[in-house]
């Protein structure tokens, strides 16, 4: 039960900050020279930058998109583990040695020089960070799921199915896929995290979205060059609701798992 109600207030305040970045209106954020450089106060709870951008709206709004994206590349990037997870272990042989050679090779790679080479392959921008992500996260949950799937092919209702003739894609749809969705689920959520972290360090290097957007990687790198101004708060505040979402996302991934499989619970 605390599983449960600690799962809905998780997922209800990931909710409500993509819901309210998403709906807040440009001037909300926008510049305003009148009030530039102030500290936190009532009026502005996080202070606000060089060029008056009120700070707690602007991180609201960067959060949202980093969500967004967040929640996209993840999902693609789990299709792309399932798929050839499934496949390898499926199907085996020269198919099964080739994509853990793929696997191998894109662990075998710094992440963020990999994350880095793709992006700026693509341009940048929102679609160069998606597809940079997406790309780059699905070998180890692949690796999990090729091993969840081996040891469902040794199951009787497997044997069963294939002594009946069936083919190798009627046992992957009707009998993998529906055994493999739990660690899926699980796998998905935990890349989120991931998704984010990844995302703001691309924009914070410059090879993300644009600097001028409302992003978090992209007010953190701008607030370097004022920290020795003693503006402080440009970089507090939302590195600090950067690192409460994805601590929140792990959060929501390790109830999850336990609602999913109780034995993985602690104490």
């Amino acid at each position: 039960m605390r599983a449960i109600i600690l799962l809905g207030v998780l997922a209800a305040a990931l909710v409500v900050v993509l819901a309210a970045g998403l709906a807040m209106p440009e001037d909300w954020y926008a510049p305003n020279y009148a009030q530039k450089s102030l500290m936190p106060s009532w009026e502005h709870p996080f202070g606000t930058d060089y060029l008056g951008h009120d700070m707690f709206c602007r991180s609201i709004r960067g959060l949202s998109l980093s969500i967004v994206i967040g929640l996209f590349a993840s999902l693609v990037s789990g299709g792309i583990a399932l798929v050839l997870g499934v496949v390898s272990a499926v199907c085996g042989g020269w198919v099964d040695r080739a994509l853990l050679w793929l696997a191998d090779l894109c662990m075998s790679v710094p992440h963020m020089v990999i994350l880095i080479l793709v992006s700026f392959a693509i341009g940048g921008g929102t679609l160069g960070v998606i597809v940079a992500v997406s790309c780059t996260h699905w070998p180890s949950l692949a690796r999990l799921i090729r091993a969840e799937v081996l040891r469902i092919r040794t199951s009787e209702f497997v044997h069963a199915s294939r002594s009946m003739g069936k083919s190798n894609a009627w046992i992957a749809f009707r009998h993998v896929v529906p055994n493999v969705m739990p660690q899926f689920i699980v796998g998905v959520i935990l890349l989120f995290p991931h998704a984010i972290l990844h995302e703001s360090a691309l924009t914070f290097l410059g090879f993300g979205l644009s600097l001028d957007s409302p992003a978090i990687g992209a007010i953190l790198s701008d607030s370097m060059k004022y920290l020795a101004t003693g503006s402080w708060w440009l970089a507090f505040f939302p590195g600090l609701m950067m690192v409460a979402i994805v601590l929140l996302a792990y959060s929501l991934g390790d109830d999850i798992k336990k609602l999913i499989d109780p034995r993985t619970a602690q104490g």
